[in-house]
């Protein structure tokens, strides 16, 4: 299965740097259980640190129940996050360059850590209490499987179908803040496109986090201190195009905002 996992590994780095969608990986390999794309999302991180970047965090997605539906993926999924990936507020994100396929926009709440934090038995209050700031975020998820015909075991493979992400320059401390009643808004092209409210996410931001470092934990990996941590989309996801520009405000955190070019 290794060897397997490592040929998976590299044909989804191979995808994502050529930009060309492949095949559901569970389509021809239906033996793959969550354990194994975990590995292979694994290997593929290894293929890109070796390349030069760096992990600066961790990311949950499909964590509400809008984006599970959009999706048809019913569980949380993760992954990590690169140097990269991260491009400041207000950026013009190139597609090309940052290898996108076909990419969505979601707004949610980034956390920041002041400390170290492992699974298992985190929770949402030990997740405050670790945090240095919140801020609004837009994560651009993208997928390298053909038309987002992914199953749960596709998307933790493919690092949680995550592109790049853009944070809000505010940072707030979260014991300030009710979070799980932070209702956010999200324009696109200047015209509303959707709400939502922190409690989309598995009843309160800091929950999803707790989850994600608990299942990370089983794994043997840590929350570090001065990592990002992506909580899960508060409202669906919107398809990102050349020329598009999002903006975003969520109450008592502030605004982000991201534009497309090819």
């Amino acid at each position: 299965m290794s060897e397997l996992q490592q040929h998976l590994a590299q044909i989804l780095y191979d995808a994502q740097q050529q930009r060309t969608p492949i095949a559901p990986l569970i389509k021809n390999n239906p033996e793959l259980t969550i354990d194994d794309a975990y590995q292979v999302s694994l290997k593929t991180l290894a293929i890109r640190t070796q390349a030069g970047e760096k992990i600066i965090g961790k990311k949950i997605g499909v964590t509400s129940e809008a984006v599970q539906k959009m999706l048809n993926v019913h569980q949380p999924d993760f992954g990590f996050l690169t140097n990269t990936m991260h491009h400041p507020d207000g950026s013009n994100i190139s597609l090309k360059k940052s290898h996108l396929i076909q990419p969505r926009a979601e707004g949610e709440i980034a956390f920041c850590l002041k400390h170290d934090l492992q699974g298992p038995n985190v929770t949402a209050e030990q997740v405050l209490a670790a945090t240095d700031w919140v801020a609004p975020c837009f994560e651009i998820v993208d997928s390298r499987i053909e038309n987002w015909q992914i199953t749960i075991v596709d998307t933790v493979a493919d690092n949680a179908s995550c592109g790049v992400f853009v944070i809000g320059d505010k940072h707030t401390d979260p014991s300030t803040l009710d979070l799980a009643a932070a209702t956010m808004v999200v324009k696109h092209n200047g015209k509303q496109a959707v709400t939502g409210v922190g409690s989309a996410v598995q009843g309160h931001p800091a929950q999803a986090v707790a989850w994600l470092a608990n299942t990370l934990g089983e794994y043997g990996i840590e929350f570090k201190k001065g990592e990002i941590i992506l909580s899960g989309a508060l409202a669906p996801l919107i398809d990102a195009n050349s020329g598009d520009h999002f903006s975003m405000e969520i109450e008592g955190l502030g605004s982000c905002s991201v534009s497309f070019c090819d």
